[in-house]
């Protein structure tokens, strides 16, 4: 019988992968005989020799032919640059990245070295080359580190970051690799359709004048989309793919609009839950019942509201008590200086420039007593799946891609391969620990931490908000450990915290801004004791971002541990019934200490398993509504991605 050479026979069944990472391996290999062939050639001859790849590139040799010696140039480069070589395994994975895979790489691998070899390949034909990360620190980061890589074999490099000007975005799109952020990159596509879509004969107080505010030349920022390379790209393709991307036309507020949102907030103090409304934690929703349809309008009410429809004040009163239980500060949200700003769940960094649409970001407002802001209209919109989906050719990596491998080849047509790691990591879990309440579980996270500093390990302590991170400070300093808090408050200081972070009883407290891409460098003496102990203190809407968090552990065949703390009033918990957990916190008996039996660990579970299966319904719905418009604007000859109505 004959197998297809994608798979591999055992006695289990087809092993997917197997044949093609072999292929890979003896293709590594061969690159780095290549790149020791290399060693003697000086840096203009390098050069030269970039140079000439890129010449046969643009000659129209294919790219796969030219992929053993581009790769070996890259690792010789990376070798004098750096003084780094690129291992068999990260090369295995840049080869996956060129065919096109999304490939697992387990934290700290060294995906942003890897990355640098199917960048400069795909980058020889001239057509530009996207490579996407999380946030403007990384992107930032990584050009300066690996930019002098690519520049040494001739190519230009680029970064487009949120300050930029349009004629800076332009000339850095312009290079033969620009490094970004999928909200740049998304939003620049945006800017570009409205510039396009605005002709020199309309006339129209609309979209001319709204397409003068974006500054600079009318012509596109962007020059196409030919190879974009995605860093943590489960969390780009899944996680932020639930919102879409949209450039917002300011709606300026009228005296009476601002009068609605105002006492729509008031409104929610005199309406009782169950009987004038029903919360829905797991749609995170509002519902006004007929009861209460009748409450709102006997309540008295501005006479700026007389002229107002019954119908906009029922919805503005719902999106009030859905800023009221659903969205709460420092977890959500953040207020700096008198403005609302939104946190970013899988991240934990402030998304600024983003507001929440339909009312609910001047709800909020109204819910924190700051100045309410002009509402939105939409100028333009797109999904991040429809975005990713333009360019001709994708790839990703990431460390925690199986779990959503279905969900990435159905929707962009990308299959996960699993990488290994260079060395065997010698990660060790701990038994997870619950307690009935948020006190006992925080006096028990305090008691660890204390015992990790007094065995002069590193310690990282993951929180899910803001307000979450402070409380753990504030009982740690009551022990009498001093922590650094890494958040969204303080992103500014975000590289020197982290650089501390590996020494000997250091401890740090950080949102999920040290989830992904954060790089804790160990000190020699923290190795010597066990290296850096990660504490989990909740479990995440997806069990994707716990194993990030984990991951800042045991990196490179570093020693290290991670151990996971939850209680029965931890948020991951926020979307169920009320009456359910509080059914539940009442069945539960802990020990004098407050702490549960792990067979509680189920529920965590189901509970998490149920965020992810919602949050996937709402990527599939999403999708499935951009693609009914995508036709529809189609047929009728219009740009599908613009939304703006003239007047």
């Amino acid at each position: 019988m004959v197998f297809s050479s994608a798979y591999h026979w055992t006695k289990s069944g087809f092993l997917p992968g197997t044949a093609r990472r072999s292929r890979w391996r003896a293709m590594a290999r061969d690159v780095i005989r290549r790149s020791e062939k290399l060693n003697s050639l000086t840096d203009d001859e390098l050069l030269a020799a970039g140079r000439k790849l890129r010449w046969e590139a643009k000659a129209g040799t294919p790219l796969k032919s030219l992929l053993p010696d581009a790769y070996a140039l890259v690792r010789q480069s990376a070798r004098r640059v750096l003084n780094m070589e690129h291992f068999e395994v990260q090369i295995m994975g840049a080869i996956a990245l060129f065919e096109g895979h999304i490939a697992e790489m387990q934290t700290g691998e060294g995906k942003t070295l890897t990355a640098t070899m199917p960048s400069f390949l795909r980058a020889l034909p001239g057509n530009g080359c996207h490579v996407i990360t999380v946030n403007d620190y990384l992107a930032k980061r990584d050009c300066e580190i690996m930019g002098p890589v690519h520049r040494k074999l001739g190519l230009t490099v680029g970064t487009v970051l949120e300050q930029m000007e349009p004629d800076e975005r332009r000339e850095n799109y312009a290079a033969d690799i620009t490094y970004g952020t999928s909200k740049e990159m998304g939003f620049d596509f945006l800017r570009d359709r409205l510039r396009m879509g605005a002709s020199p004969d309309d006339t129209g107080p609309s979209l001319r004048k709204f397409v003068r505010t974006l500054g600079g030349s009318e012509e596109p920022v962007q020059r196409g989309h030919y190879f974009a390379l995605i860093d943590e790209a489960d969390s780009i393709l899944i996680d932020e793919a639930r919102t879409p991307l949209i450039i917002g036309l300011t709606q300026p507020n009228d005296p009476g609009t601002v009068n609605l949102f105002r006492w729509s907030n008031r409104a929610t103090f005199q309406l009782a839950p169950r009987e004038d409304y029903v919360y829905e934690p797991e749609r995170r929703s509002a519902w006004l019942t007929d009861t209460g349809c009748r409450k709102v309008v006997l309540m008295a009410k501005p006479s700026l509201m007389n002229s107002m429809d019954t119908e906009r004040i029922y919805t503005q009163v719902e999106k009030a008590l859905t800023a009221k239980h659903a969205f709460e500060r420092d977890r959500d949200y953040v207020v700096v200086d008198d403005k609302v700003m939104i946190v970013d769940e899988g991240t934990g960094r402030i998304m600024d420039g983003r507001k929440w649409q339909d009312g609910l970001h001047q709800a909020i407002e109204a819910k924190e007593l700051v100045p309410i802001t002009a509402a939105t209209g939409e100028a333009a919109r797109i999904t991040v799946q429809s975005f990713f989906r333009n360019y001709t050719n994708l790839s990703g990596m990431t460390g925690t891609a199986l779990p959503a491998r279905r969900e990435l080849k159905k929707t962009y047509k990308l299959k996960v391969t699993k990488i290994p790691t260079n060395k065997k990591c010698i990660r060790k879990g701990w038994g997870v620990r619950i307690f009935k309440t948020q006190e006992a579980k925080r006096a028990a996270i305090a008691a660890s931490v204390a015992d990790q500093v007094a065995a002069e390990r590193s310690v990282l302590v993951g929180t899910p908000s803001v307000e979450a991170s402070e409380a753990v400070a504030d009982l740690l300093k009551q022990n009498g450990i001093d922590a650094q808090i890494l958040n969204a408050k303080y992103h500014e200081q975000e590289a020197k915290i982290v650089e501390k972070a590996g020494g000997p009883g250091k401890v740090t407290i950080a949102t999920n801004m040290a989830g992904r891409g954060t790089d804790i460098l160990l000190e020699d003496a923290v190795r010597g004791s066990g290296g850096l102990h990660v504490i989990a203190t909740e479990m995440h809407s997806s069990k994707r971002i716990d194993r990030q968090l984990v991951g800042r552990a045991a990196r490179q065949g570093d020693p290290g541990s991670f151990q996971f703390f939850l209680s029965l009033e931890d948020e991951l918990l926020r979307c169920r019934e009320p009456a359910e957990v509080r059914r539940r916190q009442t069945m539960a008996i802990g020990n004098r200490r407050g702490e549960l039996g792990r067979r509680w660990y189920r529920y965590f579970k189901k509970v998490q398993k149920f965020l992810v299966k919602n949050h996937r319904k709402q990527r599939k719905n999403l999708l499935k509504q951009e693609r009914m418009r995508l036709e529809q604007y189609e047929n009728m000859g219009l740009d599908p991605y613009l939304e703006l109505t003239e007047s």
